[in-house]
């Protein structure tokens, strides 16, 4: 059975919003041991960038593998 859009969506926005979550806190605490010297606000910055890009191939993997799935049960 495969997902609707919105069902693909919602599940690429719940996965990415809780591994920005886990994210954010380790880039808190990796990051200077690197000499990054980032503020709280940059990492905050620096977590949604990747996490729109992260939303986006989520949602592109599931919609893909979806019409595979449709197409092979035709």
């Amino acid at each position: 059975m495969s997902q609707s859009r919105i069902q693909s969506m919602i599940e690429a926005w719940s996965n990415t919003l809780i591994g920005y979550l886990i994210n954010l806190g380790v880039q808190l605490v990796v990051y200077p041991f690197y000499g990054a010297t980032l503020t709280f606000g940059q990492n905050i910055q620096i977590g949604l960038i990747f996490m729109v890009v992260s939303i986006t191939r989520s949602y592109v993997l599931r919609r893909a593998f979806n019409a595979r799935i449709k197409r092979q049960s035709t």
